[in-house]
């Protein structure tokens, strides 16, 4: 990157309509909803790994001993609401499953709105991401990753945003809203700690820029960086936002197991078991795969089986499988590489956001002490590539032919339609269905 002294100003960014975000955010939940909830029901039994978290949220509810201890609490908690609502079946189990993925739907759409500051792009990675499937199975179970997810995607879009040297909310309250919503994410499952590990490393970054009085030749709005980039955020608002607000609602989350759970040493102790959980784990299981395998789909989860005898013309099975959309995840891949020439030669925000947010999620894998893994564990980083493909569409030279947009769309929706008898137990798949959906050994 070409850095010199420069005192030319960055452009100020077009503001976006708030009425017209507020409406799309609303068709966006409102239509999640509809299409997480068909079917929902199905299977009328636990699944994967619902036979530890719906227990774990019924000792909740029945004010029993609690378990799953090697997990924080609060997604436990906000299934135990679903089943105080709705009673101890299917929908009570699942449904603020489908709530918190609607809330990731809308958290993609404003954090790519964030990044991008038009409409166009954030509403085609929004669609590109429900297309992925990976989200659509995630939010129709009993687990603990959606949550996370959710507030993982609301506290990158209240960070992407603050961005913005005007942002529509004042940038402390942005900072603010991002660190918390993080801390609420690792209050679900540890993992929602690493976004905030990389927003941290962002910020340390960007002030080692500021020491170094690095400024751009020529500079544009779109720079990921410029001198005057949070210049009036202080040390002490950092660490509010970044370590205070974080850590507060992290620790606040565990009101949910009784005020007890609040008492330092309780507290305390309560973080020493799920280290040595999560890092002494050990073992084989039929589906984990490595963190390499995660984005070329190589081996996906098997959630659900059942009823394939395939003994006559009408036999059909029930089927859930954690595999992504093979257009999206492959042709996401090659976007990704677009995004990174963006962000080197072009020294785009929304370039360097999408790339430093898909590393992060991904590659932290490869150091997290933890030697059993899942492909689910990919999840936050597979929905980074809606925006990633929304660059590719938008922001290159793919822009000038639009029909190459709505082409891939067409193709993206056409291959959700394919895989989803394998991906909805309320979809039945027949022999050769099952066949043809399984184009590679590995994913048997």
């Amino acid at each position: 990157m070409d850095a010199v002294i420069s005192d030319a100003p960055p452009a100020p960014a077009r503001p976006l309509k708030r009425k017209r975000v507020l409406i799309h955010a609303g068709c966006i939940f409102l239509a999640s909803q509809i299409v997480l909830l068909i079917g929902i029901d199905q299977p009328a039994k636990y699944y994967f790994d619902e036979f530890h978290y719906i227990p774990a949220a019924l000792a909740f509810v029945r004010h029993t001993a609690f378990i799953n201890l090697e997990h924080p609490p609060l997604a436990k908690a906000i299934m135990a609401l679903g089943i105080t609502l709705f009673g101890d079946n299917p929908i009570g189990w699942r449904y603020f499953s489908t709530l918190f993925g609607s809330l990731s739907m809308v958290g993609v759409y404003l954090w790519a709105l964030a990044m991008f500051r038009e409409n166009r792009p954030a509403l085609f990675a929004t669609v590109v991401t429900a297309f992925n499937q990976v989200l659509f199975v995630q939010a129709r179970i009993g687990m603990l990753d959606i949550f996370a997810l959710a507030f993982t995607l609301w506290g990158l879009a209240a960070f992407s945003a603050a961005w913005v040297r005007s942002p529509p909310i004042p940038r402390r309250w942005l900072l603010r809203g991002a660190g918390a919503f993080f801390g609420l994410s690792a209050a679900c499952k540890w993992s929602g700690f690493t976004p905030l590990l990389l927003v941290i490393l962002i910020v340390v970054i960007v002030k080692v820029f500021h020491g170094w009085k690095v400024y751009f030749r020529n500079p544009a709005p779109e720079d990921w960086y410029n001198p005057d980039l949070w210049k009036e955020i202080g040390a002490g608002e950092w660490l509010l936002s970044l370590l205070v607000c974080p850590i507060g609602a992290y620790y606040l989350a565990y009101a949910c197991m009784g005020l007890s759970a609040l008492l330092p040493l309780n507290f305390i102790a309560a973080q020493m078991r799920i280290w040595g959980d999560q890092s002494t784990l050990t073992g084989t299981h039929p589906y984990m795969s490595g963190w390499l395998e995660w984005p070329i789909l190589r081996r996906p989860t098997w959630y659900f089986f059942e009823g394939a005898k395939w003994d006559t013309p009408d036999a059909y099975a029930q089927a859930v499988l954690f595999l992504g959309n093979p257009v999206v995840a492959w042709g996401g891949l090659i976007a990704m590489l677009a995004c990174l020439a963006g962000w080197i030669s072009g020294r785009r925000r929304d370039a360097f956001l999408i790339v430093a947010s898909y590393a992060g999620l991904w590659l932290s894998w490869a150091i997290i002490p933890r030697h059993l893994t899942f492909a689910f564990y990919y999840l936050p980083a597979a929905c980074v590539l809606g925006p990633a493909l929304a660059y590719a569409f938008f922001r290159t030279p793919l822009a000038r032919r639009p029909w190459l947009g709505w082409g891939f769309l067409l193709a993206a929706g056409a291959m959700f339609l394919y895989v989803l008898p394998i991906s909805s137990a309320a979809v039945h798949v027949s022999e050769p269905g099952f066949n043809s959906a399984m184009w590679f050994k590995s994913w048997r």
